[in-house]
Formats: C-alpha cells, sequence, structure tokens
C-alpha cells in the first residue's frame, strides 16, 4: 500500500481537494485500498480549521465527498517516515517543507503538477479566487498519478 501525503501551505483548500479527489478516483477505479491518503500543511496558520467553504462548494460541485470534520495540520518530521510520497502543491510549499524536513534522501518529495508532466504549480484559488482552475490542476495530476498505481497497489518512486 502506498502511503500519501498532499501538502499545501495552510492545508485547507489545495491539499485537502487533492486528497479527496484522489480518495474518489481510487474508489471509482477499484483502487480505494490500494494507497492511504492524507494531506497536511507547511504552516501552522489553519490549523484546526475546516476545509475553506469554497473548496468544499468546488468539491460538492464535482460531486466529489469530502469529510465535513477534516480539520487543517502542520507537517511533522515524522511524515517522512510515515508516507510514500509527499506532493507539494508549488515551489513555495517545497522550500517551506525543508523546514520540516531538510532533507529527502529517498526523493519522496515531489510537485503535484510534475505527475502530469507539467513543469508549474497548481493554480491557488486563495489568491485567485479560482477554485475551478485549481479543481482542473488537480485531476489533471490525480488522474495521472492514479494511472501509476501498479497491481500491487505501489506506486513506482521514479
Amino acid at each position: 500500500m502506498t502511503k500519501i501525503l498532499f501538502i499545501c501551505h495552510g492545508n485547507i483548500c489545495r491539499s485537502p481537494m487533492a486528497e479527496f479527489l484522489f480518495k474518489a478516483l481510487l474508489k471509482s477505479a477499484g483502487l480505494a485500498d490500494s494507497c492511504f491518503v492524507e494531506s497536511a500543511a507547511v504552516s501552522s496558520e489553519e490549523v484546526g480549521n475546516p476545509i475553506y467553504p469554497p473548496a468544499r462548494q468546488c468539491l460538492s460541485r464535482h460531486n466529489v465527498w469530502y469529510d465535513p470534520d477534516k480539520r487543517a495540520r502542520q507537517l511533522v518530521r515524522a511524515d517522512y517516515d510515515r508516507f510514500d510520497r509527499l506532493i507539494c502543491m508549488d515551489a513555495s510549499n517545497l522550500r517551506l517543507i525543508r523546514r520540516i524536513i531538510p532533507d529527502d534522501p529517498d526523493g519522496k518529495i515531489q510537485l503535484m503538477m510534475s505527475y502530469a508532466g507539467v513543469a508549474r504549480d497548481v493554480a491557488d484559488p486563495w489568491y485567485t479566487g479560482d477554485f475551478e482552475k485549481t479543481f482542473q490542476d488537480l485531476q489533471l495530476a490525480c488522474r495521472a498519478l492514479a494511472g501509476k498505481i501498479s497491481a500491487t497497489g505501489i506506486i513506482p518512486l521514479r
């Protein structure tokens, strides 16, 4: 079983959207038991807060179930050992994660859009207000990531 942690700045928009979208894609493909999926933040600003209402509304518009009890949490050093993939939404997240997890000897820390073969960040709706664009970015990358799951449920590192 592959353990995946999606990471964004506050864990109230992009990373929980990725978490629940990816879980929905796995479920629809009959692969729900192949991955353990969570999300976290690189900052402590939103810890304890629920998914941002416009993010919830966007997931609902696309019929993606989310846990209404989901609360933001901050990434901790132990997550590196607990998860096989730590997937960041943007380059800023990648820089900030180094304060918590300074080294990545196993190459577990990656950028979300790299799974879709795109060299850019996931659109940040906190600043743009465009949750639909974020959803489309996440859908593209999550589908590509789900496609990498083999029959054994393991996603190869490279």
